[in-house]
């Protein structure tokens, strides 16, 4: 099976999870792992999604990979995006995505309040991570699936 089928299938797999757990674990136990659970395997679905259209891309030779994922990211931004309908406000939703939960990964402290979570970074500075947001990411993950199936499923 080709590689970019695969990151589709996975990104899939784990989209319905997170909708799961959005909607159905998170409303009955509200525990703040769990919203972070979502978060990571949220960043986790949208950078399957994004390794497929590198993927698929590269497979027809229309860019070259680099062995930087910085670099991919930022082909990704520049000659993928357009090609797959990805809106410049999708992009800065996935940049917020990356970097809350590279926040989350260099936190020394998270803390619950008023049904947000609080990241502190090491400088004190705080983020905070609602479910809202969280829903906002899911919205964000199924849109770009859809968006990917559409162009290269059809």
């Amino acid at each position: 099976m080709e590689k970019f089928i695969e990151y589709l299938d996975e990104a899939d797999r784990i989209i319905k999870t997170i909708d799961h757990m959005i909607y159905i674990t998170f409303p009955l136990i509200k525990d703040k792992k769990l919203l972070l659970k979502i978060l990571l395997e949220t960043k986790t679905a949208i950078a399957k999604c994004i390794n497929s259209i590198l993927q698929y891309e590269y497979l027809y030779k229309r860019i070259k990979l680099h062995k930087e994922p910085k670099i991919n990211f930022k082909i990704f931004i520049e000659k993928c995006s357009p090609r797959y309908n990805i809106q410049e406000q999708e992009i800065k939703l996935i940049l917020e995505l990356f970097n809350l939960a590279e926040k989350h990964r260099q936190s020394p402290m998270e803390f619950m309040r008023n049904e947000k979570i609080v990241i502190l970074s090491e400088n004190s500075e705080p983020e905070t991570l609602t479910l809202e947001k969280t829903k906002e990411f899911l919205q964000l993950s199924k849109n770009m699936l859809e968006k990917i199936k559409s162009r290269i499923l059809r």
